[in-house]
């Protein structure tokens, strides 16, 4: 045979599709033997590590490119090995075509420059891509049923596991605790996204290359549904059946917090004080700021001071509030909280009847249970309704995807309604006593000198409800009774009132409602 000079092309990559093709070593040794057997002279050799189901290899681009200006011939191991899309293998027997290809050897395929040849190449070609198709649609048809049986088909985020024995997710018994913390710790308001992030990276979460978590990475955990047993694939909300971190209750809490936080930072002209956002103006509304002053006398001494003023932001007023010393509000502060302290003898009593009350309660958790479980069978029912309507082309893929995220959404905080009832229906009694220890403590927080520590428990117990006006800050009156006449407030607007009202009324009129101290259940 007459000798040629060949470019010698091997080609593999990672994908499914190549699994069962020769190595790289195997191929270039395969064509090698043949090389030799056939008296071809190789020129080159060619070494390509990339998929062929997409055009863009460089290599091979350059290769073409090189025998359409120089002529060339081409020896590999496979068609497939060319080309796996339409337009590779089509420029390939373009090249033939026009003769600028010279010939074409595969140890494993017959290939000649004639119309024949070309036919079977073509052939070859469109199998190549036949197969990569067929393999992809198998490939996504099988990833949907697994979505459809709950089974997530991708990497698992931080706080899970892919167990690659069960093919399934657990969750991981450390990290999971940390994301635990992180919802919790932002929940409670006291927390920024930057804070949230360094505690995730000082208990030891990364990325997944590495790298330290940053303000955006924690906002995508904080708000990743995956942690409640829901997950995203394909534009759709999907129920789970791993095991969720977190309660679909502190979740939607964290939602909350995210939305009302989002607003854009702005940096502050003065280091934020210890009683910043807590206090409003009683004649404008705005709020309390506080600003650290210097005064510098002319004998050389140095006095600083802190004091609160109301910030005057609104447009169309002219608020006239002066200003009061960090001293003086401390206080003032610290009278208001003594004033709500559970006096010993209201806590025993309170005590004596939450234990009674604990021991005598006869569950109702029967009916309970029955309620939620047939509002449960109702969105089956639903969700059963939106999806034949959906593959009967009757509602959107938008409307059909929205609405089930509602529905998915709402059937997750009714399972977990009932896991609570049916587990922590009594759990009432141990908060209950431990927010009549802290109730005690108030005299001790009001007396302490830590300040942040003040305002978290000024913050609990009167919320947004404390006015500075004539430089005096008092508390609105506690919000008891909403608009249908049912307890509406918290447990320190109840102890708020009841001290209040402690001389007109008796002691067991006072710690006592009607129904007795177990929360009502739904």
């Amino acid at each position: 045979m007459e000798n040629k000079k060949f470019f010698l092309y091997a080609r593999k990559s990672t994908d499914v599709e190549d699994k069962q093709v020769l190595s790289i070593d195997a191929q270039l040794t395969e064509l090698r033997e043949y090389a030799v057997r056939e008296g071809i002279e190789i020129s080159a050799e060619l070494v390509e590590k990339q998929s062929a189901k997409v055009p863009g290899r460089p290599i091979f681009n350059k290769l073409l490119n090189d025998i359409e200006k120089f002529g060339g011939s081409i020896l590999a191991w496979h068609p497939d090995r060319l080309a796996r899309n339409s337009v590779d293998g089509g420029r390939v027997i373009y090249l033939l075509d026009t003769g600028k290809l010279a010939s074409l050897k595969f140890p494993t395929f017959w290939c000649d420059s004639t119309s024949q040849g070309k036919f079977m190449l073509n052939m070859a070609f469109g199998q190549s891509k036949y197969y990569v198709d067929s393999l992809s649609e198998n490939t996504k048809r099988g990833l949907r049923q697994k979505v459809r049986n709950g089974d997530y088909p991708s990497q698992a985020p931080v706080g899970y596991i892919n167990d690659s024995r069960t093919k399934s997710i657990v969750v991981d018994k450390k990290k999971s605790r940390v994301i635990r913390l992180a919802f919790e710790r932002y929940v409670k308001g006291g927390q920024r996204l930057e804070d949230i992030a360094n505690f995730l990276a000082k208990n030891g979460i990364s990325t997944r290359s590495g790298k330290r978590m940053s303000k955006s990475r924690a906002t995508f955990i904080l708000s990743n549904p995956f942690y409640i047993g829901l997950f995203k694939y394909g534009g759709e909300r999907h129920e789970g059946k791993y095991e969720p971190i977190i309660s679909k209750k502190l979740f939607d809490e964290a939602q909350g917090m995210l939305k009302l936080r989002g607003q854009p930072e702005r940096k502050a002209k003065n280091e934020p004080q210890p009683f910043c956002g807590l206090i409003s103006c009683a004649s404008c509304g705005m709020m309390i700021t506080g600003e650290h002053k210097f005064k510098r006398q002319k004998n050389g001494n140095v006095h600083e001071y802190t004091y609160y003023r109301c910030t005057k932001k609104r447009k169309d007023f002219v608020c006239k509030e002066s200003a009061v010393r960090e001293k003086e509000l401390d206080r003032q502060l610290s009278s208001l909280i003594q004033k709500v302290s559970l006096p010993k003898d209201w806590a025993e009593e309170l005590l004596k009847i939450a234990e009674k009350d604990f021991n005598n309660s006869a569950p109702s958790l029967t009916a309970s249970v029955k309620e939620s479980e047939t509002k449960l069978s109702v969105i089956s029912q639903k969700l059963e309704r939106l999806l034949n309507g959906y593959l009967d082309q009757v509602i959107d893929q938008d409307d059909y995807r929205l609405q089930k995220g509602k529905l998915l959404s709402s059937k997750k905080s009714l399972q977990e309604e009932m896991t609570s009832l049916s587990h922590k229906q009594n759990d009432w009694l141990e908060p209950f006593q431990n927010w009549v220890k802290v109730a005690q403590s108030l005299d001790k927080t009001a007396s302490d000198s830590d300040l942040f520590a003040k305002k978290v428990c000024a913050k609990e117990i009167f919320g947004s409800n404390l006015l500075l006006g004539e430089k005096t800050v008092r508390a609105s009156a506690p919000k008891i009774l909403n608009s249908l006449g049912k307890f509406g407030g918290n447990p320190w607007d109840a102890l708020r009132a009841s001290r209040i009202s402690s001389s007109k009324k008796p002691s067991s009129s006072i710690l006592v409602r009607g129904r007795g101290l177990e929360p009502p259940r739904p």
